[in-house]
């Protein structure tokens, strides 16, 4: 149903910006791809019909998500930056990266999930490479294509950095060619997971050049960035949501950079007292202890029949919602030469393990916590 849509990005949208404008700016409360103040996605597909805004604490079912839906709302977000340069619709591409196309495809086998389920004690069913073939199993491939084009755009004084992918980019300024590497930097060097992601990103020009280089400051920034330039700081002024620009001559220079992040819970924004939890831009998942793997498949636990596990209510967790650092620790944070993102509960009834939603393959899973 989501691919009939398709041409709502590229058709309608080029009469009636405005109208997606605000259409955004209504469903700015959702935490599985946008702004702060919630996780879910702004799409509800199971009738083909938009969400309430602001009202999805009566939708939290077995078809929240769908694949395809995130895939062409990431489209008209992309249409809606490139025409803006407003960096809230890069942050939100972002935000569905991590929670929406990532968290729907088996991190092993390949296979997609029609839909992301959001109930208490969900399990995502997983698709087969040859017993379905939905519209999601070709949407899955075109979105992996595109990463290349969302990470650098080139402005009248140079270029943006809108994802931060590492990456490799050729560019000419002047007639003068100019490469940019995009590395990761893992910060192996802490004793303890640090609260912040960092990246390496080296300009390599075969003659100096002038140019602009604007960087986005993403929505999910705690404190305040840290840009250095050839191992000397810069005064970076900007915050989330923003851009840093930096106008030189560049040669063979190399720039880090530090973004501060935080674990966060974000409530539902009709349900207060019902919260998810971020680390930074990722979705955690509370894996539900003593759950069982189902092992049940075929036409009555495929993606369009709730699973036999369905339940409305799930695990209430203690603590308060303003400090979830409180009541979530690290947990198995290092594994040889990078960082674990999981999280373990402390000082409650009984003790729950979360990982990145993109992270869950067959477990049972809740995003969803009361917290009292």
């Amino acid at each position: 149903m989501a691919q009939h849509l398709q041409p709502l990005p590229k058709g309608s949208v080029r009469l009636l910006p405005s109208l997606f404008q605000n259409r955004f700016d209504l469903n700015r409360r959702y935490i599985l791809s946008l702004k702060t103040e919630s996780l879910l996605q702004n799409f509800y597909l199971e009738a083909g019909l938009w969400a309430p805004p602001n009202e999805l604490s009566s939708r939290l079912g077995f078809r929240t998500q769908e694949h395809c839906t995130v895939y062409n709302m990431m489209r008209l977000a992309d249409y809606l930056f490139q025409w803006s340069g407003d960096p809230i619709y890069a942050d939100y591409w972002e935000r569905n990266l991590w929670n929406g196309i990532l968290a729907q495809q088996h991190p092993d086998s390949g296979m997609i999930a029609y839909f992301l389920p959001l109930y208490a004690g969900a399990e995502k069913v997983w698709g087969t490479p040859t017993e379905d073939f939905w519209c999601c199993h070709g949407t899955l491939v075109k979105a992996h294509t595109n990463y290349a084009n969302h990470i650098w755009f080139e402005q009248k004084s140079g270029l943006i950095l809108s994802q931060y992918i590492p990456s490799e980019a050729t560019w000419q300024q002047d007639g003068k060619n100019v490469t940019l590497h995009l590395t990761q930097d893992h910060q192996l060097q802490f004793h303890h997971r640090p609260e912040s992601l960092a990246y390496e990103l080296l300009v390599q020009v075969d003659q100096s050049v002038e140019f602009a280089l604007r960087l986005r400051l993403p929505w999910w920034l705690s404190g305040e960035p840290e840009i250095a330039l050839n191992g000397e700081p810069l005064v970076v002024e900007g915050g989330p949501s923003s851009y840093v620009e930096i106008q030189r001559v560049w040669s063979q220079d190399r720039l880090h950079l530090v973004f501060p992040k935080a674990l966060v819970a974000v409530p539902l924004p009709d349900d207060p007292g019902t919260c998810g939890f971020m680390d930074g831009p990722v979705v955690l998942a509370g894996l539900n202890p003593g759950e069982h793997i189902s092992t049940a498949r075929g036409k009555e636990a495929g993606s369009y029949t709730a699973r036999p596990n369905y339940r409305i209510n799930g695990i209430t967790l203690a603590g308060d919602p303003a400090h979830p650092e409180s009541f979530l620790t690290a947990d198995n944070e290092r594994e040889w030469i990078f960082w674990r993102e999981g999280y373990r509960t402390r000082g409650q009834a009984q003790t729950i393990r979360f990982i990145p939603l993109y992270e869950v393959r067959d477990e049972t899973f809740t995003v969803y916590f009361p917290v009292v």
